[in-house]
């Protein structure tokens, strides 16, 4: 029995990773098409019908080039930094509450921010170990970014957390059959949503990758394989992210079709916004995380832990 139910985990896991890895191929073919429509032009349209099979040729043609490593990079860390940085994204959707009780643990909040800090020393490691100026400034931007928002979305996740009263993920559901999040946590939304752009490192904060001032930043020596798993890795995190967002502040029932067009819907905002909003500048970024973001989230806490009290009170 204990065989079988480990089988069963390898065997969902395994599914788990293939429809994710084909989700984000297909995301990769959106971003493009949309793109293309927003500065007026067509999107890859050559590659089979409609330039569907375009994200599998792209995979084709980066898996297959030939690697360059740079001569001076320290090679290990240089070599293994996708790897770990493509298998930290797809651990993260472990704690997704599933219908078949997947790795539906206790602790699935607790999870998903320990995963999420991890993704900062891949990123760190790929600039460093590149030994390259452009690389090292890409690397140390994407830390100070990633760890200025972490603070915001901790906080704001702990608003869920006293509401809630559960590190539980599928908990979201339950509190949200009569009334959805988004309504009672509306300007926390908003916070998230940017949080979480910055998370990803998307535009407008993609200091980590800025090509006009740092040609590509932190991936910058990576070609083929390398910057491939890096980029499965970033799309494999902004699907996540989407998701967690529906879990969130749209009802959470991952059994109704109508999550999933939300959660479309949210993979095309990131994209959207990719395509109108220029880079933020650095300065401002981080004004934003520790003087607007910091105590405006600190307060919500505040007034939902007071709330939560207040009515525990008139219970009791």
């Amino acid at each position: 029995m204990i065989l079988f139910k480990n089988v069963l985990i390898i065997y969902s896991g395994l599914v788990l990773i293939i429809c994710v890895l084909v989700g984000v191929a297909f995301l990769t073919l959106m971003e493009r098409k949309v793109l293309g429509y927003i500065q007026i032009r067509k999107g890859p349209n050559k590659v089979g019908y409609l330039g569907v099979p375009q994200p599998f040729s792209d995979a084709i043609k980066l898996f297959t080039k030939e690697q360059v490593y740079p001569l001076v990079s320290n090679f290990y860390l240089y070599y293994c930094s996708p790897i770990m940085n493509l298998l930290v994204s797809l651990l993260i959707w472990m704690c997704m509450p599933f219908m078949c009780g997947f790795f539906n643990f206790g602790y699935g909040m607790l999870f998903f921010l320990c995963c999420s800090s991890m993704g900062v020393y891949t990123v760190m490691l790929a600039g460093w170990s590149s030994n390259s100026n452009y690389s090292m400034f890409g690397s140390l931007r994407s830390v100070a970014q990633t760890i200025s928002y972490e603070v915001s979305l901790a906080l704001t996740l702990m608003s869920f957390l006293v509401v809630v009263g559960s590190l539980k993920i599928s908990d979201l559901q339950m509190y949200q059959v009569n009334l959805w999040f988004m309504f009672m946590f509306y300007p926390l939304m908003m916070i998230w949503l940017v949080s979480s752009l910055a998370e990803t490192n998307r535009t407008p904060f993609d200091f980590a990758e800025g090509e006009s001032e740092l040609v590509s930043g932190f991936n910058v020596e990576y070609s083929g394989g390398g910057f491939a798993l890096i980029f499965l890795a970033e799309y494999s995190t902004i699907l996540f992210m989407s998701m967690f967002f529906c879990m969130l502040f749209f009802g959470g029932d991952v059994s109704s079709f109508f999550f999933f067009y939300i959660l479309s819907f949210m993979s095309f905002v990131w994209i959207w916004v990719r395509g109108t909003l220029p880079r933020f500048r650095y300065d401002k970024l981080m004004y934003l995380a520790w003087k607007i973001y910091l105590p405006v989230s600190l307060n919500y806490l505040m007034f939902y832990l007071g709330g939560k009290f207040f009515f525990f009170s008139l219970a009791m």
